[in-house]
């Protein structure tokens, strides 16, 4: 069977980076920034992804292009005979599994907060009346079992018609729809009264953070967010290489792709920041931010409903799209593993996940006294694929595509310059050698003893 491709290059473009945009863009990306000298770690920031995102994608997009297979078939039509590089392959899959087991929960929560919002339960609604919406969602374990399985459900059924007519087709509307939202909304939060001061606190550099966090540790969190804005590591974005043409070269789509995960994570700040400023709210850490902080400015906003239903609207879509992409990878792996048909696999795949998602939702009210480490099931599964598999995995991939025991520096040149765009040199290999894996090696020990 001739193997599908994208329909156009804007299809691609907007599929990968809806992979890569997800909810981390949108609470972390700004938190992180403004407490770590706000413009000075943004600028680290994008010299990071640079030094290390570019790289990474471009490899595991090469990786799917020159085999024309997802991961593990892929290391399979790649390697030397004999080698087992394969097996990686199945620890991506694995890690791309994890990954949904929560993704799908938590991208539940945003299709409930977009239809609490709409349907006026937020509204008049003070700091802890909202703080008790939010506890009372997570203590019922039926209301977000059936916001997870309308995740679940949609997701699949928007990839069973096939890439071109499925996936690409709604992820093509979809982000344009999330890209608009985002302007619309930051366009409303910076015209508020005293959003100035938070678009200084967030874009400005901060000498008295940087004296009060340390300049090492500055560098170090712009590194380790730009590695894991973009969900290298598992494989989720080789499948979207699998599907390309060979028109354009691999390094300028990643860096485009790069470009819009960028746009997301610092437009995003400036709906945050500015909102939160304006209200005399100090923004908060974590799923706080998002469900806590975020509603009681948008309570006390006029017109609220509409701006809190929105902000959860683009947020649903962030989430989506990431499970759309990486049930794709799941999809497109059992297909290709197993020689089944599309409408197997996304049978099988739903039904794996709509169960296997439960144990996530569950932690957080029947099984909250489970914990492992001090983790609930949420924080486990996170820790496993942010902290260990993703590190890992980026690790693995440069090793095969630069070192002559994998796939070879050479070869992976030739395909990752093969079409029009950005070229790689060969004098960056000595880099990929022996500098990245060095930088992927410190944020593995860093995310693993830290974390």
């Amino acid at each position: 069977m001739e193997r599908e491709t994208f329909q156009s290059r804007i299809g691609f473009l907007l599929v990968s980076a809806g992979c890569a945009i997800g909810i981390g863009n949108v609470w972390k990306f700004p938190y992180v920034a403004g407490q770590n000298g706000g413009g000075l770690f943004v600028l680290f920031y994008l010299l990071f992804l640079v030094l290390l995102g570019i790289p990474i994608l471009t490899m595991e997009l090469a990786i799917g292009r020159a085999s024309g297979k997802t991961i593990v078939q892929g290391y399979k039509a790649l390697e030397k005979k004999g080698h087992k590089w394969h097996i990686h392959g199945w620890f991506c899959l694995a890690g791309c599994y994890l990954l949904m087991m929560y993704y799908t929960t938590v991208a539940g929560w945003m299709l409930l907060y977009f239809w609490k919002f709409a349907t006026g339960t937020f509204d008049g609604a003070g700091g802890e009346q909202i703080a008790v919406i939010f506890g009372e969602m997570l203590a019922n374990p039926a209301e977000m079992i059936l916001a997870m399985a309308i995740i679940v459900v949609v997701g699949f059924l928007v990839i069973s018609p096939g890439v071109k007519n499925g996936l690409e087709t709604v992820n093509k509307y979809m982000m344009v729809a999330l890209l608009l939202l985002i302007v619309i909304l930051a366009g409303k939060s910076i015209s508020l009264k005293n959003a100035g001061e938070g678009i200084r606190f967030y874009l400005l550099p901060n000498l008295s953070a940087v004296k009060e966090t340390g300049f090492f540790h500055i560098i170090t969190a712009a590194m380790t967010q730009a590695f894991f804005t973009l969900s290298l590591g598992i494989g989720a974005m080789e499948v979207f290489g699998s599907y390309m043409s060979k028109k354009d070269s691999l390094a300028g789509e990643a860096a485009k792709i790069c470009v819009l995960d960028t746009f997301v994570a610092i437009v995003s700040g400036l709906i945050i920041f500015p909102a939160c400023f304006s209200f005399g709210i100090e923004p908060g850490e974590g799923p706080s931010l998002i469900f806590v902080t975020l509603p009681c400015v948008f309570a006390d906003m006029k017109g609220g409903r509409i701006w809190g239903a929105l902000f959860f609207l683009f947020m649903t879509f962030a989430s989506f799209s990431t499970v759309t992409a990486v049930s794709e990878n799941l999809v497109g792996s059992m297909m290709d593993n197993y020689k089944i048909s599309r409408v197997k696999s996304v049978l099988i795949n739903g039904a794996f996940l709509l169960v296997f998602s439960i144990p996530c939702i569950l932690g957080f009210n029947l099984w909250e006294q489970f914990r492992i480490g001090g983790k609930n099931v949420l924080e486990m599964e996170d820790f496993l694929v942010s902290n260990l598999l993703l590190p890992f995995g980026s690790l693995t991939f440069v090793l095969f595509s630069v070192y002559s025991f994998g796939w070879r520096a050479d070869s992976f040149l030739r395909e990752a310059n093969t079409g029009k765009g950005i070229r790689l040199g060969k004098a960056m290999i000595p880099y990929f050698k022996f500098v990245l894996p060095v930088l992927i090696l410190l944020i593995l020990i860093s995310g693993l003893f830290f974390g």
